[in-house]
This record gives structure tokens, C-alpha cells and sequence, in this order.
């Protein structure tokens, strides 16, 4: 099966001239500054300084807070604090007369929060100016941000919560 020579020629001809084809945009620009990559800069500049202006932005969200919202008055109330993970303290104040708001005490602020009505039986309140949310459960309690849908606190217990699991591990188990 031997190749003529004529062919052998043929295909290096063709190889040599796909090369030089594929090359060519390479070595053509003799220009300092190739103007593609130009564009591709000035892009990636318009583009940091717009993700620059977002995180400044998005910062100054974080420090977001209305200041028209007064305190709740707590005098009269039932208190329940709640020891939550990472040392977090929540403290509500009910009123027996109003069970469709709370006063929750978080990071040192008093927030007034209102009941929402839910299908699974929890008890939701929120507060739509500060964005937070209370989700009280039988077992636990969980305080959540709706603007950066994140936890604040999780695994918040008061005494009578914390006590029935105290209570479950130390009953012995029957065989």
C-alpha cells in the first residue's frame, strides 16, 4: 500500500495552508493594541465598577433600618425568653388580651411583630418594616430576616421546651 508522492505533497500543501490560515489573525496585527482587547477591557472595567456600585449598595442595605417605627409598649405582658444557638437571646412579650401581635426583644431592639395566619398550625408573626419573621413551633423557635433570607436565630427554646427534652432523654428506655 504505498502512497504516491503526489498525494504525500497534497496534504502537506493542505496542512501547511490551514496553519497559515489560523495563524494569520495573529501575527496581522502589528498594532500595539489589538482593539478586541480593548473592548474586552473597558467591558471588564464598566462591569467591576458596576459590581462595585452593587456591593456598596448591597452594603448599605445591610445597615438598612426604618427609624419611623416607635417601640412597643411592653408594660402588662407575659415574658418568655428563649436561649437560641450561638448564645443568641430572643425575648417575647405577649399580651393575653391581643394574641395577633408580639413585642420581640432582638439585639438589644424592641420590635413590634403582627400574626399571620399559616395552614400547619405554627404560630408566624412579622414585621414587615425590619423584615423579620417568628416562627414559633412546639419544639422550637426560629427568627428569620425576609429581606436577606437568612436565619438570625435558630433553635430557640424557653425553659418549658428545653426541659421536656431534658425530661424525654432521662426517662429509661423499655425493652
Amino acid at each position: 500500500m504505498a502512497t504516491s508522492p503526489k498525494y504525500l505533497f497534497a496534504a502537506g500543501a493542505f496542512a501547511f495552508a490551514a496553519f497559515g490560515l489560523c495563524s494569520a489573525p495573529a501575527f496581522s496585527a502589528t498594532e500595539k493594541h489589538h482593539p478586541k482587547a480593548e473592548d474586552v477591557l473597558k467591558a471588564k472595567k464598566t462591569t467591576s465598577s458596576k459590581s462595585k456600585k452593587a456591593a456598596a449598595a448591597a452594603a448599605a442595605e445591610d445597615n438598612w433600618a426604618p427609624a419611623d417605627e416607635a417601640e412597643p409598649d411592653i408594660t402588662d405582658t407575659k415574658v418568655t425568653e428563649y436561649s437560641c444557638e450561638l448564645n443568641n437571646k430572643v425575648t417575647i412579650y405577649s399580651n393575653e388580651n391581643d394574641d395577633s401581635h408580639i413585642a420581640l426583644r432582638w439585639k438589644k431592639r424592641l420590635h413590634r411583630l403582627e400574626r399571620v395566619g399559616t395552614t400547619t398550625g405554627a404560630m408566624r408573626f412579622e414585621n414587615t418594616n425590619f423584615r423579620l419573621v417568628w416562627i414559633g413551633i412546639p419544639s422550637k423557635g426560629i427568627l428569620l430576616d425576609s429581606r436577606l433570607n437568612r436565619q438570625l436565630a435558630n433553635e430557640c427554646k424557653n425553659a418549658e421546651q428545653s426541659k421536656s427534652i431534658v425530661a424525654a432523654s432521662s426517662e429509661p428506655k423499655k425493652s
